[in-house]
């Protein structure tokens, strides 16, 4: 950029004339700029209420179903034998449970030797056999120590690892095979190895596999881990000791407490949506549409009458749900709790339904999935009206700035024009002014 140096001619500061007309100039840019502003901001607001939108559908959907609002709780006569989990899916009631066996692996483990790295052992080819299904293991110079063999056996990849103990003997150092899942029995046969100072490890049993065993109610139920699902529908039983002399007793019932703080979750993110929009109220977007749409919405869903349920209850009032004058909720837990203890199960089907009949958590799923549907949602709506309106704020900048640009060009050189004519003028001004005095001084002589 040239550097100008103004007002040397008229004494007058034209680059500040010219900046200050420049401000005035760029008045249509600047309020262009505060619409652009504008309807960012606004944009943001919905974007966090899109997801306080989706909040509360997740939290419907948590509950839209028997099985997700239940919520069971466990008691256990003993925990020596077992410790159990449950899902919403789990089956009230008493069980009488005994464990007969724990689930183990095979182990097999050779004699002891006094070296582990040292080859001693014969070469050649031994056999393992797992699950009937034979495989060849070579056993060479390189690798005919104690570990040597272990790595050849993990490598050939079977089912069956081997691992190197000290047992702390004279002669501490013993091959153990385990079986890496109870179905994987196996066989080691080392007798093709040949040479060697050592004899060729020969395994002994100490642990046959089995599967862990229990009875459920005298029902007989085995499984390939300690891991037990499905022998109590929802429950998951992990075994940590066997006793067959020994009955347990597993209760499963209603958790309300749980299920009130399900509940209490779904009330929380409502409430968090009407907040949001009520401190809209002052803002220049407050009085939007889209605010009206959402809460019209809700408040009809809350108001809703579930007809066709065979239970007691029908509505969210009669569970205790109590509408404030700023549109948030209460859950009045000591209304909750009678209707609970009156009539679980048709509290529960007011939230999760019937056979043939939604209930009030899936209406709300239902219609908050449209609110925040990603391509004609709400959020979807306002971003492509934004997106479109400041496309045209900003390409009207553009123009205008480009307009600004020769405005100022035009208002410089009318400046530098005016200010070579002043000077000019102040010139001939000057010479007049010597002429005069020339006259002057010659009339007097």
């Amino acid at each position: 950029m040239a550097i100008t140096f103004g007002g040397l001619a008229t004494g007058l500061d034209t680059n500040a004339i010219i900046s200050e007309l420049m401000k005035i100039e760029r008045q249509p840019i600047t309020r262009l700029e505060n619409d652009r502003n504008f309807f960012n901001s606004r944009l943001q607001v919905f974007k966090d209420l899109d997801g306080l939108l989706g909040g509360l559908q997740t939290k419907a959907e948590a509950i839209d179903t028997a099985a997700e609002i239940d919520s069971p709780g466990l008691k256990q006569s003993s925990d020596l034998y077992y410790s159990a989990t449950a899902t919403g899916t789990a089956g009230l009631g008493s069980y009488q449970i005994e464990v007969m066996a724990l689930a183990q692996v095979q182990k097999d483990v050779s004699g002891g030797y006094a070296d582990k790295t040292t080859s001693t052992f014969g070469t050649g080819t031994m056999s393992l056999t797992v699950g009937g299904t034979p495989t060849s293991i070579t056993i060479d110079a390189t690798n005919n120590s104690l570990d040597g063999i272990a790595k050849a056996i993990n490598d050939a990849a079977t089912g069956v690892t081997a691992t190197v103990i000290n047992d702390g003997t004279a002669s501490p150092y013993r091959l153990v095979l385990s079986g890496d899942s109870v179905d994987k029995t196996f066989t080691l046969d080392a007798s093709g190895l040949t040479g060697g100072t050592d004899v060729n490890p020969t395994m002994t049993n100490t642990q046959a596999a089995q599967q862990a065993h229990i009875q459920v109610d005298n029902i007989d139920i085995y499984s390939n881990s300690n891991t037990v699902a499905d022998a109590i529908p929802g429950v998951t039983i992990d075994l940590l000791k066997a006793d067959a002399a020994v009955a347990t007793t597993l209760s499963v019932s209603v958790d309300q407490d749980a299920t009130k703080t399900k509940i209490q979750g779904f009330v929380d993110a409502y409430n968090a949506i009407v907040t949001h929009i009520s401190a809209q109220k002052d803002a220049d977007w407050g009085n939007d549409a889209g605010f009206r749409s959402v809460k019209r919405g809700l408040q009809s869903l809350l108001t809703t009458s579930v007809s066709g349920l065979s239970g007691s209850y029908s509505s969210l009032a009669e569970l205790g749900f109590e509408t404030q004058k700023d549109g948030t909720l209460v859950l009045n837990s000591a209304t909750l709790t009678k209707a609970m203890d009156n009539d679980y199960e048709g509290m529960v089907a007011v939230f999760a339904g019937e056979t043939g009949v939604d209930g009030i958590s899936k209406k709300f799923a239902d219609l908050l999935t449209g609110m925040t549907d990603t391509a004609d949602g709400l959020l979807a709506s306002k971003q492509k009206s934004t997106d479109d309106t400041i496309s045209r704020i900003d390409d009207r900048i553009v123009r205008l700035e480009a307009r600004l640009v020769i405005r100022e060009k035009t208002l410089r050189s009318q400046f530098s024009a005016m200010e070579a004519l002043v000077s000019a003028m102040n010139s001939q001004s000057a010479f007049l002014s010597q002429q005069m005095t020339s006259l002057s001084s010659m009339n007097k002589r």
